[in-house]
């Protein structure tokens, strides 16, 4: 399976969950893979696992994107596909709202998304693949998730405006919004497997077919998006949520 042979992929946040997943799935089709990670020690650990290359930067910052672009044309000159995928959650209502929280979500989910964007274009290859990674609560936002809903909101948004702007030059850009996803994101913030599971029950009983998705899953769909199979698809937001959004 070498559909994506040659292919220069760069994936934002791949150090770990859906990243880390897709970076696995697109070498595996033969792309030459470069994940980008704040953490300098988990990206180079994760890029040693999987066989490629690791740039570290911080999606939150403007300047180390435009570092992260010039040396991704230095090295590898231009880009077949770019998956925004870095992102941070976070709770909290509306009411006891700190600016700190806010920033911290809209820094990395939304504004550094758009300017990873911005900054790729110049380098991107006439046919190449963008994918941002939203999130089904953008479709269906709940008490507690104003900031992180707005900021995959606003990606969307953006999303949409790029697949115009960028269709001259058969650039397709398009979103994959899962919806609960097993990753170990819960295990990272201190949670022992009898609370994770707790969590995931709960989770699973909002969604009609009863069950996480799979990073993998989102993973193949990236893939999927990138290939020459997704040629006609763009400014499309593919939600992989197992019907949560309907219930």
């Amino acid at each position: 399976m070498d559909d994506l042979k040659n292919k220069v992929a760069v994936i934002t946040g791949g150090n770990s969950g859906i990243g880390y997943a897709t970076a696995k799935q697109l070498k595996e089709q033969g792309a030459e893979v470069i994940i980008t990670g704040r953490r300098k020690e988990a990206i180079e650990k994760a890029a040693l696992e999987l066989g490629v290359t690791a740039i570290t930067a911080d999606q939150s910052q403007v300047l180390e994107i435009e570092k992260l672009v010039s040396k991704v044309k230095e090295d590898f000159g231009t880009v077949d596909i770019l998956f925004i995928n870095a992102g941070i959650a976070g709770l909290g209502n509306i009411e006891q709202a700190t600016e700190a929280l806010f920033d911290s979500i809209i820094d990395v989910n939304f504004k550094g998304a758009y300017f990873t964007l911005s900054r790729f274009i110049p380098i991107l290859k006439e046919g190449a693949s963008v994918v941002f990674l939203s999130s089904n609560t953008a479709s269906m936002p709940g008490p507690g998730s104003s900031i992180y809903s707005s900021s995959k909101t606003a990606l969307n948004s953006v999303m949409r405006s790029a697949a115009l702007e960028l269709a001259p030059r058969k650039i397709r850009v398009n979103s994959v919004s899962p919806g609960p996803t097993e990753t170990e994101v819960m295990k990272k913030v201190g949670l022992n497997e009898a609370t994770v599971k707790s969590i995931m029950d709960v989770v699973v009983a909002k969604v009609p077919l009863k069950q996480m998705g799979a990073s993998a899953d989102v993973a193949k769909m990236v893939s999927y998006l990138s290939s020459d199979a997704a040629v006609f698809i763009t400014g499309a937001d593919i939600i992989m949520d197992g019907g949560m959004v309907l219930a």
